[in-house]
């Protein structure tokens, strides 16, 4: 699990600024009066601004953090489901759909577990181009504290749906990963 946490945040690294990208591009399109022009107008404002380049990763300590945790709670729950099921070694109809179902409820668990760990770093991408006194957040711990004090530990999960619905892939690739270890057994 160490070994994939490293390697997920060493691509996260390079991949960071693209998902602040999105997530700023995507809070611009129903405001009516639009920021950014796209996404290197995004980008290169962001840079520009009180933090610099550094302003590209505002929250990505809770998004490894995240990450990681998300990814041992859906590998660690998928090998247990997967020696609980009495159709593991099954390459029938039946055999592969018990795995993508427990594959699916290793993914939903994951991402419902994780879900806080999304919502922070949302928060803290929203409010990177601000100046530290015009943040309402000072870090990952104060915008999880006031989320939870100001809106109530339901926040936390807002759009949490819509996410798991996003995992169906996730559980496809889970079996099909299994699948192919097993074909190379033999």
């Amino acid at each position: 699990m160490a070994s994939g946490g490293a390697a997920g945040a060493f691509s996260l690294t390079f991949v960071y600024p693209l998902d602040y990208a999105r997530t700023r591009l995507a809070s611009d399109v129903g405001t009516g009066k639009r920021q950014f022009s796209g996404l290197w107008d995004c980008l290169v404002k962001t840079a520009q601004g009180p933090k610099g380049m550094l302003g590209l990763y505002q929250g990505y300590g809770v998004s490894v953090v995240g990450n990681t945790f998300y990814r041992g709670v859906q590998f660690g729950l998928n090998d247990t489901i997967k020696g609980l099921n009495p159709w593991d070694k099954d390459a029938t109809v039946v055999g592969i759909a018990s795995k993508w179902a427990g594959a699916q409820v290793s993914v939903i668990a994951s991402a419902f577990a994780t879900y806080p760990f999304d919502t922070v770093r949302r928060r803290l991408q929203m409010q990177a181009d601000r100046a530290e006194a015009e943040r309402m957040y000072k870090g990952t711990v104060d915008c999880f504290t006031k989320i939870v004090r100001d809106e109530g530990a339901g926040a936390l999960f807002k759009g949490a749906g819509a996410n798991v619905l996003r995992g169906t892939g996730a559980a496809m690739v889970l079996v099909l990963y299994g699948e192919i270890q097993n074909y190379m057994k033999g």
